[in-house]
């Protein structure tokens, strides 16, 4: 009977401090520190709308685009905030030019559009050669989706990047309706000659526009540095252009 009263005393004094244990944890939670909140202020949906001094403008001062260089320098983390700030400037010139559409007026400054985008596409450049960098390190592989050359049901080939499907290949109708392969077909073979000749008759436009406009640069301005000229038209033979009968003009000078 003494052992059975002891054993009692003994687990009412361990259950009075785990209570008493506990009131002191929530004491002491409560007064050793306060939360702290560093979210940004919230505007509701007046983020979507550019700044009032800009409604009406005619032109809106912005900088250009990030520059791969630029990016490489900063860490994940700012990576990963500058992607968000990029995505929200993108949401806000979007609402404000679909704004601007309904009430009929030209939305100042559409370049903006162009270096968000480009930035955005270098962030995202930027970040995969990184992730490539780790998984190559880590594994031996890059790490991303892989793919490979394909042909159309037209003839062009097209990178086609691989996943995974429950069902295989020959048994997914539903994909191979979606997914058609190239076969021999005349007509088929008739549109890629005539289609191959259209680019090839583009690109002899291009140099030719090239070769022209090197040469009306050379006759406007004879000392200019021919490395910088050869940098803006790498496929242009500087040698060829001034010999040709177009270089000089129809004088020669005293």
């Amino acid at each position: 009977m003494d052992c059975f009263l002891k054993l009692n005393k003994i687990a009412l004094s361990l259950s009075n401090l785990r209570l008493n244990s506990s009131k002191y944890v929530s004491i002491i939670r409560s007064t050793s520190y306060r939360p702290i909140c560093l979210t940004a202020a919230n505007r509701d949906l007046t983020e979507f709308f550019d700044d009032k001094k800009n409604w009406g403008a005619q032109e809106v001062k912005s900088g250009r685009s990030w520059t791969k260089d630029e990016l490489r320098i900063k860490s994940n983390a700012d990576l990963h905030k500058l992607w968000y700030i990029l995505l929200k400037e993108r949401n806000m010139l979007l609402t404000m030019e679909e704004e601007s559409k309904q009430q009929v007026r030209l939305f100042p400054s559409p370049e903006r559009l162009d270096k968000i985008a480009d930035s955005m596409e270098n962030l995202e450049c930027v970040v995969r050669e990184r992730n490539r960098a780790y998984h190559e390190l880590e594994t031996g592989e890059t790490g991303e989706r892989p793919g490979k050359l394909t042909t159309g049901v037209f003839g062009l080939k097209y990178y086609q990047r691989m996943c995974e499907h429950v069902i295989p290949k020959f048994m997914n109708t539903k994909w191979n309706e979606k997914r058609k392969e190239y076969h021999f077909d005349k007509d088929v073979e008739q549109f890629l000659l005539k289609y191959r000749e259209k680019l090839y008759l583009q690109k002899r436009r291009k140099q030719a526009r090239d070769f022209n406009h090197v040469i009306g640069l050379l006759n406007r301005f004879p000392n200019m540095d021919m490395e910088v000229l050869k940098q803006h038209y790498p496929d242009v033979d500087i040698k060829k252009a001034k010999n040709s009968r177009k270089y000089g003009g129809h004088f020669a000078p005293k």
